[in-house]
């Protein structure tokens, strides 16, 4: 219509009500986004992130020890066997941790 001269253009208009608008429906539709959950909010990545962290320590430690608390029972050997699973639950904890907190937040999988 702008070609003609019958009419105004209003994709290259610098009105500053229509960026303001845009502005806002771009952030309604964000606030929308994150309320039903379709899209992930930043505190709650860092959030999950350390729950998954906190979970990988408390799980490795506790299963480990239960494991070697086992072995120790079972062969006798207290306390070896229950210090040495405590080693290998503390770097497989520590393994855990680094590998959740090195994947990058665009990686598939994170």
């Amino acid at each position: 219509m702008a070609e003609n001269g019958s009419g105004r253009d209003f994709h290259d208009a610098d009105d500053p009500r229509l960026t303001q608008l845009d502005r806002r429906l771009e952030q309604a539709r964000r606030d929308e986004a994150v309320r039903q959950g379709t899209v992930r909010d930043d505190a709650d990545a860092g959030y999950s992130l350390g729950n998954r962290v906190l979970a990988a320590l408390i799980g490795s430690l506790v299963g480990s020890a239960l494991i070697g608390w086992c072995i120790d029972r079972w062969i006798g050997t207290a306390p070896w066997g229950l210090i040495v699973m405590l080693f290998l639950g503390i770097a497989v904890a520590f393994r855990q941790i680094i590998r959740l907190t090195s994947k990058r937040p665009g990686d598939p999988g994170a």
